[in-house]
């Protein structure tokens, strides 16, 4: 049975890299005592796979891993009994039920959302004038930025990327690419914003928190999000 959970984190946990994630829930796995299907062979290991790792630094209430189990409780139960062992900082939202033929969430990925606060301290002098400008950059037909690849250099036109771009009370919101072929970092958005400006995007400007994370359910040529939660469903 191939199963979706969806978890958060948050506080101190936003310093610990993605590799010791995955460990920390394989150890989650074993204290909760998740019925988790193992690979065969040699090194049999526990099937599981996130969808689009989180960077250091960044809070999350929308990161994903799939597992496969050879049995469950309900999904109230399960995320009952995973939380119970789980470090402060991370908490499960939902375990669902996907289908056999469902593909996993790492290759599903297509958007997702960032909420950027101001960090104490770093606010702009005025925020009205602050969001106006953001309007009129987000407003503009074509958005050319410079972009370090491995071959080197190459100009790019960000705002096909950029699904989604306004205020959000004193935050910026932003919904964006994301995923394996066009993965777009709110920072960047943020750097070609503040060289609109004429102004250089100082370090540590923004706390970033990334909401939702999505995958493309639409005819070809015909964009439509659904959350990776949506993709599954509850086990009652």
């Amino acid at each position: 049975m191939k199963i979706r959970i969806k978890f958060r984190k948050q506080g101190m946990m936003k310093f610990i890299g993605h590799l010791d994630v995955m460990r920390y829930f394989q150890k989650v796995m074993r204290r909760a005592d998740v019925d988790i299907r193992y690979s065969e062979g040699f090194s049999p290991h526990q099937i599981m796979s996130f969808a689009a790792p989180l960077g250091v630094g960044l809070l999350s209430n929308g990161e994903y891993v799939d597992i496969e189990v050879l049995s469950a409780e309900d999904s109230r139960t399960m995320v009952r009994r995973m939380n119970e062992v789980m470090a402060e900082g991370i908490e499960v939202v939902s375990f669902r039920k996907l289908d056999d033929s469902s593909k996993s969430a790492m290759s599903l990925v297509a958007a997702a959302d960032y909420i950027l606060s101001f960090r104490p301290g770093k606010e702009p002098e005025d925020l009205e004038v602050f969001f106006d400008r953001l309007e009129a950059f987000y407003g503009q037909e074509h958005i050319f930025i410079e972009k370090k690849t491995k071959k080197g250099v190459k100009e790019m036109d960000l705002k096909p990327l950029i699904y989604e771009l306004r205020r959000e009370g004193s935050s910026v919101f932003m919904k964006v690419s994301a995923g394996s072929t066009d993965n777009v970092k709110p920072e960047l958005v943020m750097d070609a914003f503040y060289q609109f400006m004429g102004q250089e995007l100082l370090p540590f400007t923004f706390q970033a928190e990334r909401e939702e994370v999505y995958a493309d359910v639409g005819a070809e040529g015909e964009r439509r999000l659904i959350s990776l939660e949506e993709l599954g469903e509850d086990i009652e």
